[in-house]
């Protein structure tokens, strides 16, 4: 397990920069803010970074573009541009007297908003970047969290009795699928998969016996996510507990079952209310910023109905590229299969916490989003859930534990 995570991270050095997106640098300000910056200093740091990732980006295209490959070194031009473009927004926002928040403005107040009741990740990052510096900080942090998904993906496995090979692949799973991908960027992404995966060890924990102590991860599971993103919390705490719930009807009573669900429904109730009570952006808010472009247009009259429209138009078009590249879709279903075919109850609860990523879809029903950033926990179906349906398979050719002893005893008998 530990050398499959090394070889990852060693693995990562040959992308060190250029994997920010344009949310990186709500969470960086942020992160230098806590860490004691001010304004200025958080927005020269994170603008910095930004633009000389940017960079990086345009230099690899051009070495490889078959027109423009001996051109000079575009760097120096990126950055200046950059720079100008960023710190013109800034200075404009920072006059204006947008100096509220932890923050840096480069987005409308009301945008912002929605990054400044995300505190759990920045400060994850602020060891990091005070340790490493920014550029070095933010990778290390990548490295640390989807490095730490992959084991706790192992350790969901080996919970619930599966053989070391098993847990070994789901943890290569993790690394090479969409998962690894997206919790190497410096987003929120990669600390929600693997404070899922935490929940769900919890579950396999509880399940397996360990009930209080399962019940204990998974509620502080449910916590952490509320500080990194509380609709996260929310939507987990629904599916974990539905799912249980399901098992409990089922087979009429199931004392772990019970107790996770109570766990589950705690976590809804206490996501709401504290929602409520810290004024957090409401579901009208997160409409109007996806209907106005970040709020960069008058606000909707009538936002729900357009929402409802806007959000079929969406799968209709998301579904005919999954039959164009059935990908994703494949795996799911495989996934879903070997999680429900070896273990159906506790199957239940992956797919359920899978489902989140569904349900963050459906509240961003945008499809040109990075890379499909948002749907990436539905990901963990196959993760956890293929090593499984491949176990079958494995189980005559990879000896295991206790068939080893039997052939070595009936060998010392032979001889």
């Amino acid at each position: 397990m530990l050398v499959l995570a090394a070889l990852f991270a060693l693995s990562q050095l040959a992308n060190v920069t250029g994997r920010d997106t344009p949310d990186t640098k709500n969470y960086l300000a942020y992160a230098l803010s806590l860490r004691g910056d001010d304004k200025r200093a958080a927005a020269a740091a994170t603008i910095d970074y930004a633009c000389a990732g940017r960079a990086a980006i345009a230099v690899r295209r051009q070495n490889v573009d078959v027109v423009r490959f001996h051109r000079g070194d575009p760097t120096p031009r990126i950055m200046a541009e950059c720079r100008a473009a960023e710190w013109r927004t800034v200075d404009a926002r920072l006059e204006a007297g947008q100096t509220g928040g932890h923050t840096v403005p480069f987005m409308p107040e009301r945008f912002m908003r929605i990054f400044e009741v995300r505190p759990g990740y920045p400060v994850f990052l602020v060891p990091f970047v005070t340790v490493f510096g920014v550029t070095w900080g933010l990778w290390a942090a990548g490295v640390a969290v989807t490095v730490a998904g992959g084991v706790l993906a192992f350790l969901v496995l080996r919970t619930r009795g599966a053989p070391p090979w098993a847990c070994l692949a789901g943890q290569g799973l993790y690394y090479v699928l969409p998962c690894g991908t997206t919790a190497m960027r410096p987003m929120t992404e990669g600390l929600m998969l693997a404070l899922t995966l935490a929940a769900l060890w919890g579950c396999a924990l509880a399940v397996s016996g360990r009930v209080r102590a399962g019940v204990w991860l998974v509620g502080g599971a449910l916590a952490a996510l509320f500080a990194v993103k509380h609709s996260q919390a929310l939507f987990l705490g629904l599916c974990l507990a539905a799912g249980a719930l399901l098992v409990v009807v089922r087979r009429r009573g199931s004392r772990p079952y019970r107790a996770l669900a109570v766990a589950g429904g705690c976590g809804v109730l206490g996501t709401l209310l504290l929602a409520r009570l810290l004024h957090y952006p409401s579901e009208a808010d997160s409409v109007q910023d996806l209907l106005t472009a970040h709020f960069s247009r008058p606000d909707r009259l009538h936002p729900w109905p357009e929402f409802l429209r806007l959000q079929l138009n969406f799968w209709i078009e998301w579904a005919r590229r999954q039959l164009w590249e059935p990908l994703f879709v494949a795996a799911l279903a495989g996934g879903a299969w070997g999680a429900l075919r070896r273990d159906r109850a506790f199957g239940v609860l992956v797919v359920a916490a899978a489902g989140t990523g569904f349900l963050t879809q459906a509240g961003h029903p945008d499809i040109a989003i990075w890379g499909d950033r948002l749907i990436v926990l539905a990901w963990l179906l196959p993760v956890l859930g293929l090593p499984l349906l491949l176990r079958p398979v494995v189980r005559g050719r990879v000896p295991g534990p206790a068939r080893e002893r039997r052939e070595d005893a009936a060998l010392g008998a032979a001889r």
